[in-house]
């Protein structure tokens, strides 16, 4: 069951080129069962919602580049990409840690040969690099450079600053070296990842005396990950109008369904995924097989639909490394919980 329409040429549309002509009157005529082209963009491009008060407007889903250089070659990445941007997504996320650089280069070509820079609001994590770590002021300005380097972009549509790396460096310099960023044009809006509820207020205090303002926030959140953003830190986000865009969507892929015994489990993925195969676990994946059923859509897509059906989440980040995941991770965009299914899953997961 897909949601969206993919651009697509009739040729492709049918699945094969129309075969050459063997002679002037030869004629090629499709066979009356042959598929219905589909053309134009997909259905997604009209599906926007605001990023809090930044004036971007994103695609619910931000296709995340984790997977890129690391678990996924150059060139399946540039197909996940046109894949997701074929569906209507316009946002993409990446870190300076993410396979070493690896991850801003190949988005970087992406854009570079598409041609779709300004069609995408470009979102860009900084802090964990081991050449600039942490968000001093110095480090700061070094990361965000290198970071627009890889990319090959003048402009980051939203800087995450890393709040996990402890420098010892002054939340008051750090926002002080952001708003040179910004007025500078070399970014256009700031987000958090990995701030306590406190820093957070911290923040808000330092912007109400003239620094920037954190319009974001980026905190892992799951139906298996839930402590970390239930309770002081979701209070704040909602109290300061964060757009919460959560990472780990799926629990290092866990809950797309396809891991269910530890045996298939190996090396460091298997590592992340072993963890969750316990009670607990493999009670939310029977909650998410029963909604998926009744409802005909993926179990990654009503994960999804359950992180958007939370309060404060306006669009979490997802990470694939194959082009048909990024089909059914769209699909999530597009589903509709029922409040029963909401309580059988929140149960699941309690």
């Amino acid at each position: 069951m897909r949601l969206f329409s993919v651009g697509s040429t009739a040729g492709s549309a049918i699945g094969h080129a129309a075969p050459a002509a063997t002679g002037a009157s030869a004629v090629v005529t499709p066979h009356p069962s042959a598929p219905i082209p589909v053309v134009g963009p997909g259905i997604g491009t009209s599906l926007r919602v605001p990023l809090a008060e930044t004036g971007i407007r994103t695609f619910p889903l931000i296709l995340g580049g984790a997977e890129f250089g690391w678990n996924t070659d150059a060139d399946t990445a540039l197909h996940i990409l046109d894949r997701y941007a074929d569906f209507g997504g316009n946002a993409v996320h990446t870190a300076d840690s993410f396979a070493a650089g690896r991850s801003e280069h190949i988005i970087g070509r992406w854009l570079a040969t598409r041609g779709n820079r300004d069609d995408i609001v470009l979102s860009v994590r900084v802090g964990g690099h081991p050449d600039n770590p942490g968000i001093g002021s110095v480090n700061l300005v070094r990361a965000a450079e290198a970071s627009l380097t890889r990319l090959g972009v003048e402009r980051i549509d939203v800087l995450y600053l890393d709040g996990t790396v402890d420098d010892g460096s002054a939340l008051e310099d750090t926002l002080a070296t952001a708003e040179w960023l910004v007025e500078t044009g070399k970014v256009r809006a700031l987000g958090a990842f990995g701030f306590t509820a406190e820093r957070l207020v911290e923040a808000r205090i330092l912007a109400s005396a003239g620094y920037p303002r954190i319009e974001v926030l980026d905190e892992p959140y799951n139906l298996l990950r839930r402590t970390g953003f239930e309770g002081d830190l979701r209070l704040v986000a909602a109290a300061q109008g964060l757009a919460v865009t959560p990472s780990h969507a799926l629990e290092h892929g866990f809950l797309s369904g396809r891991h269910r015994t530890k045996q298939s489990l190996q090396g460091v993925r298997g590592m992340q995924l072993r963890g969750n195969i316990n009670r607990r676990g493999i009670k939310v994946l029977r909650a998410l097989d029963i909604a998926a059923s009744e409802l005909q859509v993926p179990v990654a897509a009503v994960a999804i639909g359950w992180l958007l059906a939370q309060r404060t989440i306006t669009a979490p980040i997802v990470n694939a490394f194959a082009t048909d995941q990024v089909d059914e991770l769209m699909q999530g965009a597009g589903v509709a919980l029922g409040r029963a299914q909401l309580a059988e899953l929140t149960r699941a997961a309690s």
